[in-house]
């Protein structure tokens, strides 16, 4: 079974040999992989960076750009692209065990019914945490994702991030590719193309499984802790949730209102929880959250 690790970049040639080096050290062979950088227009050094690493290491790199600007059109472009049975995405911030290729492989070749899989995410935070981040917000700025030691099916309301997910290719030809109306394009923070083509695949049944064997390191800068990153990030989630629903149709925008509505009231609740334990900053950072995703739901310009 031969893989093909996707990795869009966009400006991250900061990030880029950290990322390689961890490829580096994979037990699995270096035959049963390849690796595609997929540059969506970066600006920075990355094209430099990645010639390097094609010049002086041993890693089966192909190097592409895509011009279209958008994380979605750089993740299809990745598909298409790839030779392999299996898309392996990772994105341009984030390291990997040396044995995460090969648990991967092994899992594939083993349980032929499953389409897909995920493993939890670890933050490496480049400086300290603020006082606000909590387990609640802490999926949404660091992309935290952890469903224990046990190899299991998930439920759709655990749909991961393509960012620590793998898929059979196969399943793309069967239910189309990333919706290009979503996603971040250059510096933007849109999203909810992840969440888009993952529920596509519920609704057509096919598993997801968590691997606790394939973990992932997502390595956090002192900017994504910031208190404009926080408002530019939580916005940009409401403002993803109302393209998305919208493009489906009005009945599920109205939905969408709806749930909304039912976490501001579990929100103010863990406020006032967090009120009683004496930790003011995770309560007041919960309610901003949902009030700046609200506003992007609403289409309330930022």
């Amino acid at each position: 079974m031969y893989l093909s690790i996707v990795i869009c970049t966009y400006n991250r040639g900061k990030y880029i040999p950290m990322v390689l080096n961890s490829l580096q050290e994979q037990t699995l062979p270096s035959v049963d992989f390849e690796i595609l950088i997929i540059n969506n227009n970066s600006p920075d050094n990355t094209d430099e960076i990645v010639n390097e690493y094609q010049k002086n290491s041993l890693l089966p790199i192909r190097y592409l750009i895509e011009y279209n600007q958008g994380i979605s059109y750089a993740r299809n472009r990745g598909v298409n692209e790839a030779n392999g049975e299996i898309i392996v995405f990772l994105d341009d911030d984030e390291t990997v065990d040396p044995d995460f290729l090969e648990n991967i492989k092994i899992f594939f070749e083993t349980h032929h019914e499953v389409g897909i899989t995920s493993g939890p995410v670890v933050p490496v935070f480049e400086t300290t945490p603020p006082k606000w981040l909590s387990k609640y917000i802490s999926r949404a700025i660091t992309g935290a994702y952890d469903k224990g030691n046990q190899v299991k099916k998930l439920p759709p309301k655990d749909y991961p991030g393509t960012g620590h997910a793998c898929f059979r290719k196969e399943l793309f030809d069967k239910y189309g590719e990333f919706n290009t109306d979503l996603g971040r394009k250059g510096s933007s923070l849109l999203g909810a193309e992840d969440k888009d083509f993952f529920l596509r695949l519920m609704n057509g049944n096919e598993s997801c499984y968590y691997l606790p064997k394939a973990r992932i390191y997502h390595h956090i800068p002192a900017e994504k802790l910031t208190e404009a990153f926080f408002d530019k990030m939580t916005y940009s989630i409401g403002k993803s949730e109302r393209i998305r629903t919208l493009n489906i149709g009005k009945q599920f925008y109205y939905k969408k209102l709806l749930e909304e509505a039912f976490k501001w009231g579990v929100s103010l609740f863990l406020w006032f929880g967090y009120l009683l334990t004496f930790q003011p900053d995770k309560g007041n950072k919960l309610i901003s959250f949902r009030w700046n995703l609200a506003r992007g739901l609403l289409g309330v310009q930022q």
